[in-house]
């Protein structure tokens, strides 16, 4: 469920919301805490009281203390030690009135000293002077303390110590309050008092280490989040618009130059993705282009076509149906040559693309072939290709092997079809003198005019006479793609005796 409702979010916005998702978790696991913490530290600190609290029903039991005003003071001075850790004591009768209140009795520190043997005595004996004092602090809640008491008396604690805490005059007050009972006869009350702030204090830091770690981690996802943004999501959002922008084949154009400087990740993505795109928006051009061109190749013998199926139709001179039904044929083979290198054009372009350079052995290749048009057209036509190289250097490029054969096997073809029967055709291998491999395809045909040796590589460029065969005027253009794929040159020019001299340069792949 969680994943179709982030699926139409930005990456932004699903951090930011897993964030908040998290945040919200840590909180409500917080606030369990913070709202433990108080209740923890009362309870560590609530089993003193009891400690006191039992202790002091077991040595009224044990003396049996008569539980009046006077014995009960008598009592709480005597054994004042066991309110060491305490601020106050306060007893109190069955009618919850206060008998005695350690805060109105004058203690001397000597007497924390005595042991309970003199304590004892001294409360058997009655002979212990009581010293009491007004207190200008009188327990200004005990109405409050007695409304708690009454309260306790109908709870189901009755019988256990309750404790609770008290807010006064900025003091965090501690109580606790139990029925003292001797003999299955409940005597009265007793409540222990104890100033607490510690405990305020130690909630009071944690809430606020807490509200502070919160804002931290707040701040923190924020600058992420900006940083996310700003570095990350930014660069990928405008490389997502470029990318629109080139299909919508808008005007528009972003700058990316500054991502693909980058040295991270997302600068080599963004450079293939350039690239890729680039190389894209070139074959896309191409393509149009190459289907204008086409269409343009094709309407003039369509035009032909439909003009001798008009005449045929009319026409009852059987000579002239001869003479139109062979331009018709001539015609339809034209088109039929254009739609098979066409297709074969785009075959080799998308084969191109999924095929890997590596280094091969230019001469190797370009002696198979020659071997091949050898045995083919020697016995046929008397044509005879020769392969010259200087020495035994080395002719090594990168490439794709079956390219390499393509463009030497379209040069040879196109050769022959220029050249008279027993004629020679030269290939020339030879290195320049930047240390570039250098291929010359010459033969002894009728070469070029001066303002064709240019053209001769734009696709359907075919001005060759009949006696040469019919072209569809791909083959050196197709050429001319491979060459270029395989970062090389290629150019067309007249031999000073006869014919024509095709050169290609290649880059040495030990250079």
């Amino acid at each position: 469920m969680l994943s179709n409702i982030l699926k139409n979010y930005s990456i932004l916005k699903k951090f930011l919301f897993i964030n908040f998702i998290f945040f919200s978790i840590i909180s409500i696991f917080t606030f369990i805490y913070i709202n433990n913490i108080e209740p923890n530290l009362i309870k560590n600190k609530s089993a003193n009281h009891y400690k006191i609290i039992d202790n002091t029903i077991n040595h009224i039991k044990r003396l049996k203390v008569n539980f009046i005003q006077e014995e009960i003071r008598k009592f709480l001075f005597s054994t004042k030690f066991l309110f060491q850790t305490i601020d106050r004591v306060i007893i109190y009768d069955k009618g919850f009135n206060s008998i005695s209140d350690t805060d109105t009795l004058d203690l001397d520190p000597r007497s924390f000293s005595r042991n309970f043997e003199i304590v004892e005595s001294d409360i058997l004996n009655n002979e212990q002077n009581l010293s009491v004092k007004k207190s200008s602090e009188s327990f200004s809640k005990n109405d409050f303390l007695k409304y708690k008491l009454e309260k306790y008396s109908n709870s189901k604690n009755f019988n256990n110590p309750f404790t609770f805490t008290h807010d006064i005059e900025d003091q965090f007050l501690l109580i606790t309050v139990k029925n003292i009972i001797i003999d299955k006869n409940i005597l009265g009350y007793i409540a222990v008092v104890e100033t607490a702030n510690e405990i305020k204090f130690a909630v009071s830091e944690r809430k606020n280490f807490v509200l502070r770690t919160a804002v931290i981690i707040a701040l923190v996802i924020l600058i992420f989040s900006y940083v996310l943004n700003r570095y990350f999501l930014k660069p990928i959002k405008n490389l997502v618009h470029y990318t629109e922008i080139i299909k919508d084949k808008s005007k528009e154009n972003p700058n990316i130059d500054i991502y693909k400087n980058r040295k991270d990740e997302l600068g080599k993505l963004t450079k293939s993705m350039d690239e890729m795109t680039n190389e894209l928006q070139k074959r896309i051009n191409t393509a149009e282009n190459f289907s204008r061109d086409l269409v343009h190749e094709i309407r003039n013998p369509l035009a032909s076509l439909k003009s001798a199926s008009e005449i045929i139709s009319e026409s009852d001179d059987k000579e002239q149906k001869k003479k139109l039904i062979k331009i018709v044929s001539h015609d339809v083979e034209r088109i039929e040559r254009l739609i098979t290198d066409y297709s074969q054009m785009l075959k080799d372009e998308a084969a191109i693309s999924s095929e890997k350079m590596k280094i091969l052995d230019l001469k190797g290749i370009i002696s198979s072939v020659v071997d091949d048009f050898n045995n083919i057209y020697n016995s046929k036509r008397g044509i005879s290709v020769k392969l010259s190289t200087n020495g035994s250097r080395n002719y090594k490029i990168y490439g794709i092997e079956n390219r390499i054969e393509q463009i030497v096997a379209n040069l040879l073809d196109n050769s022959v079809s220029f050249s008279e029967n027993n004629k020679e055709i030269n290939v020339n291998l030879n290195l320049d003198k930047n240390g570039k491999i250098k291929l010359n395809v010459v033969d002894e045909g009728s070469g070029f005019k001066k303002t064709e040796t240019k053209k001769i590589f734009n696709r359907f460029y075919s001005n060759r006479p009949d006696k040469f065969g019919e072209h569809s005027g791909l083959g050196l253009n197709i050429v001319k793609n491979l060459v270029e794929l395989h970062n090389g040159s290629i150019s067309a020019k007249n031999n000073e005796d006869k014919g024509a001299n095709i050169e290609i340069i290649f880059p040495s792949a030990n250079s």
